[in-house]
């Protein structure tokens, strides 16, 4: 890690000006090896002395990348509650910096500490979405704006998925309370991920969701082909909970799609998959008949500000749908990139579409993508709408008839 500037988080609620919480570092990059190495032959006391110093930093840079957002979306209720969420977690994690990892007390407290701000950081996505929404319902967007959201809220959550990671290895390998889990994973890694094995859970369980909704939902035809080792089954080391969430989103995805756009068949086309691994890459194709979507609306799909979904309500946060926020597609993209692989798509509007997921296929290369705030990130921030310089198209089809008319 290296040492940058100072960091200085605002907390006008604990009194006038700024207080120093912690020297800002660039964030730690793990590795899936070198989170298995230290987990299988670390120690607790090795992980309690990463993770006092690591946390924080993620903590502190994605704050100040919120204090950076524009004033009216900073203002709304959501995100005013969940900034003061992250600067208590930073606050309760910076009281360990100076204590001794030889004290089991501390050992204990820790952990508890993190599952604490686990639980407390459980509605994030949700609370973040409904300060976009507060914002939107009050003020205009403008394209500008729309793009810097975009590009924090990318940030924001992958910082969110990195955090969940370490907290949650930490936890299930040293807290005795929270049970042994599966006896072959590392904490939440599988050294030996059988990605067909996930394919089919993921689809059974998107698949009853169909079922009760539509009361019908089309099979599955699989197929997959082992380019590096020939014969045997694919596995690779991932964490099996982070692939499942991609692919029951792509799967509720093509089966909704499906069923709408065959409702009139006698029957439904399957959704087909392929499994492919090879020397560099594992790549998950899902191919399905459900119409398409046409090119220009393709990227909306990864829009956190565009979303046809209903909105949700937030009554009761912990029973929100995430998906009525319509984030399913650009959180599940997030996953797929955490460890460097990608999550596309590719349509064809009348006929169908198909959603790639490539992962990296060598565990060594598998490290993580983490947002890192400095002086390029800050830029961001701070972009101004200039005049395109090709001929920009009209967003939507044109009404040719009403053109023909005025002519």
């Amino acid at each position: 890690t290296t040492l940058s500037t100072n960091i200085y988080v605002p907390l006008g609620e604990l009194g006038s000006g700024s207080m120093m919480l912690a020297k800002e570092y660039s964030p730690a990059v793990c590795g899936k090896t070198a989170i298995c190495s230290c987990s299988t032959n670390g120690c607790e006391r090795t992980s309690f002395a990463f993770l006092r110093q690591e946390l924080p930093v993620r903590f502190a840079n994605i704050l100040r990348e919120i204090d950076l957002l524009p004033d009216k979306l900073l203002g709304t209720p959501s995100v005013q509650l969940v900034r003061s969420w992250y600067i208590q977690s930073l606050m309760e994690l910076v009281e360990f910096h100076q204590k001794s990892p030889d004290d089991q007390k501390v050992l204990s407290d820790f952990i508890d500490t993190l599952i604490r701000v686990r639980n407390r950081h459980h509605d994030v996505v949700p609370t973040m979405a409904q300060g976009v929404i507060e914002y939107k319902d009050i003020f205009k967007v403008d394209p500008v704006t729309n793009q810097n959201i975009q590009y924090f809220l990318d940030r924001f959550y992958m910082s969110r998925i990195s955090t969940r990671m370490l907290m949650n290895q930490h936890t299930l390998l040293f807290d005795d309370k929270s049970g042994s889990g599966h006896p072959r994973h590392i904490g939440s890694i599988d050294p030996c991920c059988d990605v067909v094995e996930v394919v089919n859970d993921a689809f059974e369980s998107s698949k009853m969701l169909c079922d009760q909704y539509y009361l019908t939902s089309p099979e599955l035809k699989l197929n997959q082909v082992n380019g590096k080792f020939p014969g045997e089954p694919i596995s690779i080391v991932y964490v099996p909970s982070h692939l499942f969430h991609m692919l029951f989103e792509l799967f509720k995805n093509s089966m909704r799609a499906t069923v709408e756009f065959q409702e009139n068949s006698p029957s439904l086309s399957p959704i087909e998959v392929r499994v492919v691994l090879g020397q560099e890459d594992l790549a998950i194709k899902i191919s399905d008949r459900g119409g398409g979507v046409p090119v220009r609306k393709i990227e909306r799909l990864f829009s956190y500000m565009y979303s046809t979904a209903p909105r949700p309500r937030m009554d009761d946060g912990r029973n929100t749908p995430l998906a009525g926020f319509g984030y399913g597609l650009p959180i599940s993209r997030l996953y797929a990139k955490y460890f460097q692989g990608d999550l596309n798509l590719y349509s064809i509007c009348g006929y169908g579409t198909d959603a790639i997921i490539y992962l990296k296929a060598l565990s060594t290369e598998s490290v993580e993508k983490l947002p890192v705030f400095n002086k390029s990130a800050s830029k961001h921030y701070q972009a101004t709408s200039e005049a395109d310089d090709w001929c920009v198209p009209s967003k939507g089809p044109k009404n040719v008839a009403k053109q023909s008319a005025a002519l």
